[in-house]
């Protein structure tokens, strides 16, 4: 049989052979690091037998896939030690997810986090046992059996909800067995470092009718060293939580009169403005044009949009003069409505649409998260109106507008193309046509992206940009969808060049995404220590005694007349003191002002990054931060 390996090579095999015995043919080392294949572009087992021409790839833990195997063997060493320790426990799912995996238990008597390191320790017993992982297959009957025999109920369900027919795969290690899909490591042993890092309730099957389960999170790695930097990792996430900084520099909160919809305090209202006030400067340099549309319009907009039937579950309702309504969860109904208001003509597109629109959805309490996961958020969109062969120039025009926003806040990201999901309304050659139109923008602008097949929004398919902070976590921001379908639900048109009306294409973008999540990720990028053009205070300017009040004040409202967000600390309190709060505080200058600065007319200047900058003039300090400001240096 013939294999197209990785990079495109074709080699011989013969016929017979499973993933890892090919892998070994290949190389030695890559054999040893294997832990799954792929097979045509789908994750498979080391074990699976390869008898027919395919494209074949050896999956190590460099790649998601291969790390998913990885993790999900270790999620079943975790589940063996548990039955170990507590025989009578029952077992429920125990997946690899992102950085790591978890398992579902019920435990006949609850357990601690400090249990924790017990479980760890049983299982390094098992990694060290070196125990071969076998897989087997069983009908469903038969499953169902092995199942109940062994008293686990929640596999049992999970086999009934299968097909009569279904034929099942069970691995197994040692004395303990197993429902699963796969893919799995050959044995125990190279699950060299790992740590469970938290314990927490979840409801089987995540319906709050069932049973809660107590769920066990751990991550894995084939290294130590591995390990010892993603737990790095972890702990710095915590200190730059949004959450915590927000509340320590005074810049958002949460209510429990209002679960899910922050509250901006002034000097995180600072920041939002400086953020949108970018925001317009960006918008209006490309040629867009600013709309606002109204919070809440009635049922009959969103049954033409289609959103009363896909995404009803997540809007908020309401009921005015007999007549149903609801508060908007994305703002482009009204932005056909803006563009249906007057008559168009092929000379007016493309046309470039923002709009900086409040919007709410409804999100499971369980799932609130900060600002990054809310129930109302400023969405910054804005909506493209133009002709088909427009589409692959304005698509570049909005990736070179991202492009711009995500380098000047110093992010690397990288991009997805989704493409139509099961839920979708259109003709396939409508989807055909938008989803060729975005990838051919991506490969003309030589933008290496992936393909995230099934993962489009109802209406059209999308470019996703996934941003990496400066600890290395992705998020996931700016859009660009290119939708035929509402155009069309619409019924919108323009008067072409030959003067008969046609049908605009629409693109809908976002750039942060949503404002509120762009500043919880901004807080956690910067920990805090914003650059000073988008710091709410820029100068903090502290007098060394009450004697050099005078002097300070003079120096704040120099700074204050430049349009410089400045402080004065008028506390009777030490220099030092002042300093250390200002610092706690992330304010990027310092202005220190005793005696000998209120003689020469200077300031001692501190930096937050650089400290003790030395005597400066006032002016030039002036001079030096509104050229710093106007750059927007980091």
């Amino acid at each position: 049989m013939q294999l197209t390996l990785k990079g495109g090579e074709a080699r011989a095999f013969d016929a017979g052979k499973n993933g890892l015995e090919i892998a070994s043919e290949i190389s030695q080392g890559l054999a040893r690091a294997a832990c799954a294949v792929s097979i045509n572009g789908e994750a498979a087992d080391l074990r699976d037998v390869i008898s027919e021409d395919c494209d074949f790839g050896v999956l190590t833990f460099d790649d998601a896939e291969g790390a998913a195997a990885f993790r999900h063997t270790t999620s079943h060493i975790l589940a063996q030690a548990v039955k170990r320790l507590y025989p009578d426990t029952k077992l429920a799912i125990g997946p690899a997810i992102k950085d790591g995996f978890y398992y579902d238990f019920e435990f006949a008597e609850p357990i601690k986090p400090e249990d924790l390191e017990k479980i760890e320790k049983e299982m390094a017993k098992i990694v060290s046992e070196n125990l071969e992982i076998t897989r087997f297959n069983l009908s469903r009957a038969e499953a169902i059996a092995l199942m109940e025999g062994k008293n686990e109920p929640y596999k049992v369900q999970l086999i009934q909800d299968l097909p009569e027919d279904a034929e099942l795969s069970f691995y197994q290690q040692g004395d303990f067995v197993d429902l699963c899909a796969g893919p799995h490591l050959m044995s125990t042993k190279p699950v060299k470092a790992f740590k469970l890092t938290s314990i927490a309730g979840a409801y089987w099957r995540g319906d709050e009718h069932n049973q809660m389960l107590t769920r066990i999170y751990g991550t894995s790695f084939p290294k130590k060293t591995l390990l010892d930097e993603h737990l790095e990792r972890i702990e710095e996430a915590k200190k730059r939580d949004h959450r915590r900084l927000g509340k320590e520099l005074g810049l958002f909160m949460m209510s429990d009169e209002g679960p899910g919809f922050p509250f901006f305090l002034p000097k995180g209202m600072v920041l939002k403005n400086t953020l949108l006030n970018y925001w317009h400067e960006v918008h209006e340099k490309a040629g867009y044009v600013e709309v606002s549309t109204p919070i809440m319009l009635n049922r009959h907009l969103w049954e033409t949009s289609g959103h009363w039937y896909h995404y009803k579950e997540n809007m908020y309702t309401t009921v005015i003069d007999e007549q149903d309504f609801a508060i908007k969860p994305m703002n482009c109904p009204g932005g056909m409505l803006v563009y249906k208001s007057e008559l168009r003509s092929y000379k007016d597109l493309p046309m470039r649409v923002g709009e900086l629109g409040l919007v709410h959805r409804h999100e499971m309490s369980g799932a609130l998260h900060g600002l990054m996961r809310v129930r109302c958020f400023t969405q910054d969109d804005a909506h493209i109106f133009m002709t088909p062969e427009q589409i692959t120039s304005e698509i570049k025009g909005v990736v070179k507008l991202i492009d711009e926003v995500y380098s000047l806040f110093g992010f690397k990201y990288h991009v997805e193309l989704s493409t139509r999901p099961e839920n979708s309304m259109g003709s396939d050659e409508d989807w055909q046509t938008a989803t060729e139109g975005l990838r051919a923008a991506l490969e003309e602008l030589q933008m290496p992206y992936v393909v995230n097949e099934g993962d489009g929004a109802f209406y059209g398919p999308k470019i996703d940009f996934h941003l990496e902070d400066s600890i290395g976590r992705t998020w996931q921001c700016g859009t660009i969808q290119l939708d035929f379908q509402l155009p069309q639900r619409f019924e919108a048109e323009y008067i072409g060049a030959d003067g008969n009306p046609h049908r605009p294409i629409m693109i809908h973008r976002v750039a942060f995404g949503s404002i509120e999540r762009f500043i919880g990720i901004l807080i956690e990028h910067f920990a805090g220590a914003f650059p000073a053009w988008l710091a709410p205070v820029q100068v903090k300017v502290l007098p060394i005694s009450d004697k050099t009040m005078d002097y300070a004040e003079e120096v704040f409202a120099k700074l204050k007349a430049a349009g410089i967000r400045a402080e004065l600390d008028t506390r009777s309190e030490k220099i030092g003191f002042k300093i250390r709060e200002a610092q706690n505080q992330k304010v990027p200058y310092m202005l220190v002002a005793g005696p000998k600065e209120a003689e020469t007319g200077t300031v001692s200047v501190r930096a937050r990054k650089a400290g003790d900058l030395g005597a400066k003039s006032v002016d030039a300090f002036i001079a030096d931060l509104k050229a710093e400001i106007a750059e927007k240096r980091n």
